[in-house]
């Protein structure tokens, strides 16, 4: 699971059949239905990423997308958020984070071992320890439709965006913080438990934030273009 949730972040149009032929050795044959029926447990198919993190519920209100064409100029005009899915030696767990999309500043992520909206709730409440968007995006999951979820934007005053179905593009910017968190922490280490895991996602999104210079950013960090004045916040409650 872990080697399919690897190749299908470089290459995520490849189906079963390439996949299967990609990650088979002489030594190691791996068997296209052995690949589908893990691509089921994943919930991943291909074109798109969608480990489970994007079940929609029909009774939930659909919010049109209101990002295209518009310019990004500032922090806090735009946070999206989402969730992706995080291979363990024993399972899996689901992580979700917000971020501001002028800045690629983290404002805040929280992991789960649901995928239960409470956890999504922690981390929208616990981004706005830095502020308040304009507009929020995020994908069709239920997590980001459910009232629980949707009345609080509404109560803030927020303008509430949502993806087109199956369109990664959408929100590119915190699909491409996936890829990074990813092939720059998760496979780089064995983080066994989840209290490794989170002390190793902690650490990394303090170096993404702080130290890592960003090319799209002219090569500041994401800490320095949200806000070059502020305390360093707290990136997570």
């Amino acid at each position: 699971m872990r080697r399919i949730d690897e190749q299908h972040l470089k290459t995520p149009f490849y189906g079963s059949r390439r996949l299967a032929q990609v990650l088979s050795t002489p030594r190691l044959p791996i068997n296209r239905k052995h690949v589908q029926r893990l691509m089921r447990v994943m919930d991943i198919e291909a074109i798109y990423p969608k480990p489970r993190t994007t079940d929609r519920d029909e009774n939930h209100k659909i919010y049109p997308y209101l990002l295209r064409n518009l310019p990004i100029e500032r922090p806090n005009q735009v946070w999206s958020a989402d969730i992706t899915y995080i291979p363990m030696p024993s399972g899996f767990m689901y992580l979700v984070a917000v971020i501001d999309w002028y800045s690629r500043f983290v404002l805040s992520w929280q992991l789960s071992n649901t995928l239960d909206g409470t956890f999504c709730i922690e981390a929208i409440e616990a981004a706005r320890e830095h502020g308040q968007p304009e507009i929020f995006n995020s994908d069709q999951g239920v997590q980001f439709t459910s009232r629980a979820m949707t009345s609080r934007w509404e109560s803030w005053g927020v303008a509430i965006s949502m993806d087109g179905r199956g369109r990664a593009i959408d929100n590119v910017f915190i699909e491409r913080l996936w890829w990074s968190v990813k092939y720059e922490s998760i496979y780089r280490h064995a983080f066994d438990t989840v209290p490794l895991l989170d002390r190793g996602l902690q650490t990394y999104f303090e170096f993404y934030c702080y130290e890592r210079p960003h090319q799209a950013l002219a090569y500041r960090t994401p800490a320095k273009v949200y806000s070059r004045r502020r305390k360093r916040p707290k990136i997570r409650s």
